[in-house]
Formats: C-alpha cells, structure tokens, sequence
C-alpha cells in the first residue's frame, strides 16, 4: 500500500545499488508497488497511465491505495477520499475489491515460498523472507530479489520493490528506498552509512509526535539520535522506547523472520456516507459485510467459530456483541443469520454510523472437520458461495450482489426493532 513515509531514493547510489556487496544480507523485504491500484490496472488495462484510487468512494470514505499516477498530486493511502478528489479530479475512483487483492496476494506468497520457506507475510502486499538457505539453489541474496521480481512481473504482471539487508528493519527501509519497481541492497558495512542520514521518522516506533519530540531536542536525523545521551532519549521518549531506538539507530535489530504468522480474526466494516436509522439499509449492509467476510475466510483457507457484530453510533459511542457458533463456518449465510440476531436483539433505535462483521477463533479449514446436520442436502450455501467466489475471480466481485447468495428473506425480519 502507499507508505506515508517518505524516503529518498537510492538507485543512483552504487554504494547502495542492486549490484551492491550482499555478503551477509540474508533478509529480504518484498513490497508490492500501489498494490490494490495495480491490481485494479492489471484487470482493466485501459487505466494504465491514468491517475487510480482505490478506497471509499463516498464522502466518508478514506483510501487505501493511490497508483503512482495519482500520487504525483498528492493522492496518499489513509487520506480522505474528499480531499483525494480535491486534489485529483480526474482520477478513476474504485471501491476496494478484496476478494481479487488476496487472490493475487496468495500468488504473489507463493512466489516467495518457491525460492524459501522462511516468508514472514505482513500484510497482503509485503513480506519478509531469510534467503539463507536458498542460496545454493538459487544464487546470491541480490540475484534471489531479482529471480523474484522478474517472476512476480512475468506471472502476475505486477511490480514489486525489494530491500536486501542484514536486518528485518534495514531490508524494510530499503525496499521503501527502492520504489518503485526497484532493488536495493544495503551491504552489512555500510549500514550506518545507510541509516545515518536518515530522518529520524525512518525509524520504527517513530510517529509524527513522538519525531515533533525529537526535533525540539534537535535530534533530526538518525545520527542525532544514535549520538544522543541515553538520558536525554529517555526524558524524551521514555525508557523502553530510547533502549529500542537507540539500538535501530545503530542498525541493530536481532529479530528473525517468523514464518508463523496466525491470523486471529477476518472481518470488515462500512461508515456510511450519512448516519443510518432504516433496519432495511442496516441489514443490506450487514449481507455485504457478511460475504465480504466470509469470502476472505474462504480466500485465506480458515473457519472460524465466534461471530462479532460492531456498532458505531452517530456521536461515535461504539458497542460490539458476539456469539459463538456450535460448529466452525466460512459461509456468508451463516454469519449473517448470526450477526442480524446480534442486529435484533440490540434494538438500539438510534443512528448509526458505522457496522462491522467480524469471524473469531479462527482454525484451518482443512484441518477442522464438518459436522453435517440430519437432513441437509449435501451441497450447500458453502459451495453455491465458493461457486460465486470462483465467478468473482473472473469476472469482479461487482458481478456478484451479496443477496444473491443467501436469497430472499422474510419482509417481516426488518421491521424497525423496537426496545422491549
């Protein structure tokens, strides 16, 4: 996604290039470039080169990824869509399709797990991965970035930007460095050289307060603080804090790449463009959130067991209620039964600006066995939803409306609750 840090470009340093020394730069950091904008270029080709924003569409709506396009005026992910239009007119703003962005994201990790098995997903768009015991396979660290690169853009037709480096924290920076559609290897002797001039924002745990902080000190790069009293740090930032930035500071950072990385909970949520009081707009809401969910859970492989509704009101009080299922689901069908009981018995007769559907207590799909009721057909709404999910892939989950899996319900469901 777009990064709100940013960093000088390294390129034209050869200290820095991807024809660097790389002896003993065994972490990768792999970076998708404008991830869910490519996404969107790379199944309507005639959006590329223009400015695309993928993100809420509405005057609530915030983005979640800008391609480099529209970031040339200042389009940035987290940024309100208002001021995204604002400073972009003629962009193609696109609703986020999550359904597509973890289907390329599962091809893209499995990219990764082809060259090592040591991949540390963060996020849909970027990884960590140890290379070090793929070098008799595949070459050196740098050679490895490239053989990754070159397959995500043949295979995928999607760009990525890679930092090689001795560290987690250091290969990060470099592959921000990078982008985009870049290599950048920072050799493990020239790291301070790296870091150094650095503003001190580059530095993890480093916010737009607690940098204000920093700079009153006058600490403004990453070498005012490694050359900083540790006294002066910790009146500043406290005790653990100081210890953990003093130590990025001198390129120290001794975490490995964990490839157990357990997902605790899948979900989504919607403001609404103004607040909502009809049970009728509150349940479209809840089905679409609903097979959003539920197609993630499906995408990622996982059934989860405790199903949790999220409730944000217009004076931004927020409440949420739950319900543990007697068997573990990934169907839209069954989440929504859930999450409108929830809906129901809440009755909270009041505006409402935000809803949100959540699956907990997630386990591998596979893994889990399926208790079948007496009497059920056996097939179902799992694969009537896994059939929608494949149509999805193809042809955009916009094809798709989210009540046409789980059918007409009775009219006498949404009648406006009312307090007991």
């Amino acid at each position: 996604m777009g990064r709100s840090q940013s960093l000088p470009r390294g390129g034209g340093d050869p200290r820095f290039g991807p024809d660097a020394d790389d002896t003993g730069c065994s972490i990768l950091h792999v970076d998708m470039d404008a991830f869910f904008a490519s996404v969107e270029v790379r199944r309507r080709p005639e959006l590329r080169g223009r400015p695309v924003v993928v993100g809420g569409v509405g005057p609530r709506g915030v983005v979640s990824s800008a391609s480099y396009e529209a970031r040339e005026f200042g389009v940035r992910s987290a940024m309100p869509t208002a001021r995204a239009r604002a400073l972009c007119p003629g962009a193609v703003y696109l609703p986020p399709d999550f359904t597509a962005y973890s289907a390329a994201s599962r091809a893209v990790m499995q990219i990764f797990r082809d060259v090592t098995p040591l991949v540390e997903p963060l996020s849909l768009d970027e990884a960590f991965l140890d290379v070090a015991g793929a070098r008799r396979l595949f070459g050196r660290p740098a050679a490895i970035a490239a053989l990754i690169r070159r397959r995500v853009a043949e295979e995928q037709r999607l760009t990525c930007s890679v930092g090689v480096g001795p560290t987690k924290f250091v290969a990060k920076l470099g592959s921000t460095r990078a982008k985009p559609d870049g290599l950048l290897v920072v050799p493990a002797d020239r790291v301070l050289d790296f870091l150094h001039p650095l503003p001190v924002s580059a530095l993890w745990g480093v916010g737009e307060r607690s940098a204000e902080a920093l700079r009153r000190l006058g600490l403004r790069t990453v070498r005012d603080l490694a050359e900083a009293p540790a006294g002066l740090l910790r009146r500043a930032v406290g005790e653990a804090s100081a210890t953990h930035l003093h130590e990025l500071a001198r390129g120290r950072d001794p975490r490995g790449v964990s490839p157990e990385q357990v997902e605790k909970s899948i979900g989504a949520e919607v403001t609404f463009d103004t607040d909502v009081t009809d049970p009728v707009e509150i349940r479209r809401a809840l089905l679409a959130l609903a097979e959003k969910a539920g197609a993630r859970l499906r995408a990622a492989g996982q059934v989860g067991r405790t199903v949790s509704l999220k409730v944000r009101f217009a004076d931004f009080r927020t409440i949420s209620r739950s319900r543990t299922l007697g068997v573990p689901t990934d169907t839209a069908r069954e989440m929504f039964d859930t999450v409108w009981a929830l809906w129901l018995a809440l009755a909270p007769g009041e505006a409402v600006r935000l809803v949100g559907v959540r699956m907990e207590g997630l386990a591998a799909a596979e893994e889990t066995p399926q208790q079948l009721t007496l009497g059920a057909p056996e097939r179902g709404w799992r694969e009537a939803e896994a059939a929608a999910d494949a149509a999805a892939a193809r042809f955009g989950r916009s094809v798709i409306g989210p009540a046409s899996l789980l059918g007409r319900r009775d009219p006498r469901q949404v009648e406006k609750p009312t307090r007991p």
